[in-house]
């Protein structure tokens, strides 16, 4: 187990990171440090050729209550500012180019920052306490990079009602407006949790490498550009191996040899 500036990191032998957020009495702000930390977690698990998945957690009451405020208010320089979130963007960006998914594993508030990272996770489970909010604005500041994730998860108009008013969602609400997958009693998180995480890892790697990377460049493309990008990824992936010994093994009505 490596602990650094509040996050814990941890990797099985089946290759699942698991980068738990460890700072609760601050809440598990995103303050420099943690930032920091989370950027090289991330970094190693990209560099780790056995990395299958990524599950982000935290301790406490709290997932994330985003930036860190006081750190942010003890620097009041444009400059400083800029170089803050853009670090906080190279994070999220570092998130969505991981060849492995993403699980954020949600069992408390998550605001601003803190929702930002929740969206930007390929998957979230929460658990039925959990609240979600971009409430920025309540201290005068437009949640812009946050919205950035969560307006490509939940409908453009919800998004912004959210940015504008700050207002909190329930864990119910996330899920129905898609920004979680699953929402489950705090008792049961783990355990859901755990389930998705073993139904990926009986899924061949190379092929979800492939499809994370088409999922989301073909998001941020037209039609047409996404379906040639689409139809390139599946006639690579039907000619890689796993997929060939996949079909061959469904014509023989067999499991296929990459499940062993």
């Amino acid at each position: 187990m490596n602990t650094d500036a509040g996050l814990l990191h941890t990797r099985d032998d089946r290759g699942v990171h698991s980068l738990t957020l460890n700072t609760p009495r601050s809440f598990n702000v995103l303050s420099e440090a943690m930032l920091i930390a989370l950027q090289a977690a991330i970094d190693a698990v990209a560099a780790d050729p056995k990395a299958r998945l990524v599950v982000i957690g935290a301790s406490g009451k709290a997932f994330c209550a985003g930036h860190d405020l006081k750190e942010m208010k003890a620097n009041p320089e444009l400059t400083y500012y800029q170089a803050l979130f853009a670090r906080c963007s190279r994070l999220m960006l570092a998130i969505r180019k991981l060849e492995v998914p993403v699980i954020a594993r949600v069992q408390g508030l998550a605001t601003a920052a803190g929702c930002q990272l929740v969206a930007q996770c390929d998957l979230a489970v929460a658990s039925d306490n959990a609240s979600f909010g971009v409430n920025g604005i309540d201290v005068g500041l437009f949640c812009a990079t946050p919205g950035v994730a969560l307006s490509r998860n939940i409908l453009p108009k919800q998004a912004m009602e959210m940015l504008l008013t700050g207002d909190f969602i329930s864990a119910t609400e996330a899920r129905d407006r898609g920004l979680v997958n699953r929402v489950v009693a705090p008792d049961a998180l783990d355990a859901e949790v755990a389930a998705l995480v073993d139904r990926i890892l009986a899924k061949p790697p190379e092929a979800i490498a492939m499809g994370k990377a088409l999922f989301y460049r073909q998001l941020e493309t037209g039609m047409e550009a996404a379906y040639q990008l689409a139809g390139q990824t599946m006639a690579c992936n039907m000619a890689h191996p796993v997929a060939q010994e996949g079909v061959q093994a469904f014509i023989d009505k067999r499991a296929p040899g990459w499940r062993a």
